[in-house]
């Protein structure tokens, strides 16, 4: 370990004297990739033992310059067999970077479809907003139970396997049966896939953060899902009626039906222009705002 940053100092210092224009190039990489890493574990778990990797990183450095060789011995054997411990314990952390970054395939900002193709999506879309938008304002009325979860680059199809297939268009007279408290699929979760139900009465992930005591299994079940995939999920509290949003492992609380319409329809109608900026503004920026 000691030797690694002996030879990383030597070649930083040996950059600066030749540096050649590819050089620059390999610098820039790194710099994106590190600032890419910083996003993706910003206010996680893992990016507060980061942080401590650093503080250990700085200290074992410290020990060398003072030759204190117990401690030395100490922090290398712990950095040497920590990096294991931390990929088996982080393990989920881990994982939803990764999905992060398969989530911007180049693919996605490169492939736009035809002005007539987009204007039937935007209309299917709409169409689709406007019934789950009439469904909660429903059943927030009668205080009816809900969690819808909207499908959008992240596959969810193991979540929909836990369900009952329904494969139904987004009837708001549907979507209310559905959540009366006596149907027999109430509890579940309705997943939309393609701008219809594609099952209901669905298992959800619990996260693991803390809430509110005022929030129940559905916004932790709602929260969860968010958590691992891209999902915009829908909550209609059982207990208040209070219409809530969970987006990016972020839960955002008291829309009335006119503002979960307009904030439904700036998360998933996109003009192909506005993916074509997305693109170069996701290379610096991440995934957009939520």
């Amino acid at each position: 370990m000691v030797d690694f940053f002996t030879d990383l100092f030597k070649r930083i210092h040996d950059a600066f004297i030749f540096i050649q224009f590819t050089d620059i190039i390999d610098i820039l990489f790194v710099a994106v990739f590190i600032y890419l890493c910083i996003k993706l574990f910003k206010n996680t778990r893992a990016g507060q033992l980061a942080q401590g990797v650093i503080i250990l990183m700085i200290i074992l450095l410290a020990t060398e310059i003072l030759e204190l060789s117990a401690s030395q011995y100490i922090l290398n054997s712990f950095l040497e067999f920590g990096v294991l411990a931390v990929i088996i314990i982080f393990q989920p952390e881990l994982r939803s970077a990764l999905e992060k970054v398969g989530r911007q395939s180049i693919n996605k900002f490169f492939t736009f479809a035809n002005s007539e193709d987009a204007a039937k999506y935007e209309s299917k879309v709409t169409e689709m907003i406007s019934d789950i938008t009439a469904a909660v304002e429903r059943l927030s009325a009668t205080k009816t139970g809900a969690l819808i979860v909207i499908e959008r680059d992240t596959k969810i199809g193991d979540i929909i396997d836990t369900g009952i297939a329904v494969d139904a268009s987004t009837t708001p007279e549907l979507v209310t049966n559905i959540f009366y408290n006596k149907a027999p699929l109430h509890d579940g979760a309705m997943v939309i896939r393609n701008n219809r139900i594609a099952a209901a009465g669905c298992w959800l992930p619990l996260t693991q953060k803390h809430l509110d005591n005022d929030l129940g299994t559905r916004h932790r079940a709602g929260l969860g899902v968010s958590e691992v995939s891209d999902a915009i999920v829908i909550i209609v509290s059982e207990e208040t009626g209070i219409i809530s949003l969970a987006i990016e492992g972020q839960l955002h609380r008291r829309f009335s039906p006119d503002a979960l319409t307009v904030n439904l329809k700036k998360l998933l109608i996109k003009k192909s222009d506005e993916k074509k900026k997305d693109f170069f503004a996701n290379l610096w920026k991440g995934r957009g705002s939520k």
